[in-house]
């Protein structure tokens, strides 16, 4: 079936992460993205935690998040290049960036510029901050917006102090948000003809995912501390424990859960146990039930009371690596990671998180190489091989 974003086209001027996570999930359903690059690339082509696929340009983290795309690489310091993209965008959907507020001005690629020839663009500016306010063209990247946000006011123990995610939250919520607001101005551009400005905020969109907490602070005045792996919910049995071998994360949020951990663990007798009797109890008594609990878990491995416990209807997991995850059965049913063949064998990506009944979003061709569709486009949009030879010979492309 036709994917929902089929005939519609991107110029993609994103690097790092937010900009091109965010054209990733539209490229996976179907839209033609144009990745505009210099001609070095994407600084994340030459990531370094591979120096093999880094000599490549095709970094792992680049390959993560840019299938389906199309490379033309443009010095857009030179006046034939800013062309090519006006050319380009007169029969674009969506122009899409991540620069600092003012750069693609600097260009003369500006939103206002570009609509004066297509009114039925839609123009989407990620940045730390927006395009208006005190910090507009303060330098954002996603360690200091997890700092900002008050995420990592949240994450950490108290002992220790707060933590990072252990991967580019902001800027994924940024290029998530980004995402569906570009979705959104499509859908109201069906009903109104015209095209619209799209400002993305990575902190805004980190306050939007923290909403609960946010009105927990402004209603009520409660300030989250640290509470480690704890549940928000302060449960103490959601939590992580110590098993025979590994930790188990336990996610036991009510009463019926909390019985069946009992049972399950063999210790239907704690049921009876004033101290346990109800949640403000458990919490008072928390280092009996977690002894209690811990005791039971030591005679085995936490893969197999995971196994175990959920049969018994328990929420809960053993701390899974990313080695071990990608080769889990359901992922494999539901297709999430995907095999495309590339120029330097096939590669297994992350797809996308969810299914349509009809036109499915996937990956159709690898990441591609540092300008490896710079002819193609440049045909498409008229240009002949005379003219695109000379814009080779002169460094335009």
């Amino acid at each position: 079936m036709t994917k929902p974003f089929t005939g519609i086209r991107i110029l993609d001027f994103t690097r790092y992460v937010a900009g091109p996570f965010g054209t990733y999930q539209l490229a996976l359903l179907g839209a033609d993205v144009i990745k505009i690059e210099p001609k070095a690339g994407d600084d994340m082509r030459h990531s370094q935690l591979s120096k093999e696929w880094a000599e490549k340009g095709l970094g792992p983290s680049f390959l993560g998040i840019n299938s389906n795309k199309r490379s033309l690489t443009l010095d857009l310091q030179k006046p034939q290049a800013v062309a090519i993209v006006k050319r380009l965008a007169e029969s674009a959907d969506i122009v899409w960036e991540n620069f600092r507020p003012g750069v693609m001005d600097r260009f003369g690629l500006d939103y206002e510029t570009l609509r004066a020839f297509n009114p039925r663009l839609i123009y989407c500016a990620v940045s730390g901050f927006g395009q208006n306010g005190p910090e507009r063209n303060t330098a954002a990247f996603d360690g200091k917006l997890q700092a900002m946000s008050g995420i990592m006011s949240l994450t950490g123990h108290e002992d220790k102090g707060p933590t990072r995610a252990g991967f580019a939250l902001c800027d994924t919520i940024g290029g998530m948000t980004a995402a569906f607001a570009v979705a959104s101005a499509l859908y109201q551009r069906a009903q109104t003809g015209t095209g619209q400005f799209v400002d993305v905020s990575m902190l805004d969109a980190a306050l939007s995912f923290l909403s609960p907490q946010v009105a927990e602070y402004t209603v009520t005045g409660h300030q989250h501390r640290q509470f480690g792996n704890l549940s928000t919910t302060g449960k103490v049995t959601g939590n992580r424990f110590k098993a025979g071998e590994g930790d188990l994360m336990l996610a036991v949020m009510t009463e019926k859960q909390f019985a069946n951990l009992m049972r399950g663990l063999g210790r239907a007798d704690a049921l009876d146990d004033p101290r346990f009797a109800d949640w403000p109890s458990r919490s008072q008594h928390e280092p009996a039930l977690r002894a209690i609990i811990e005791d039971a878990l030591a005679a085995d491995s936490a893969k197999n009371w995971e196994q175990r416990l959920t049969a018994a209807d328990v929420p809960c997991a053993a701390i899974w690596p990313i080695s071990e995850i990608v080769h889990h059965p359901q992922l494999e049913h539901r297709d999430v990671l995907q095999h495309v063949p590339s120029p330097y064998g096939d590669l297994t990506l992350v797809g996308s998180g969810f299914r349509y009944e009809l036109g499915t979003g996937g990956i159709d061709r690898p990441p591609p190489t540092i300008g490896e569709h710079t002819g193609e486009i440049l045909a498409e949009a008229g240009y002949g091989e005379a003219e695109i030879a000379a814009f080779r010979a002169e460094g335009v492309v």
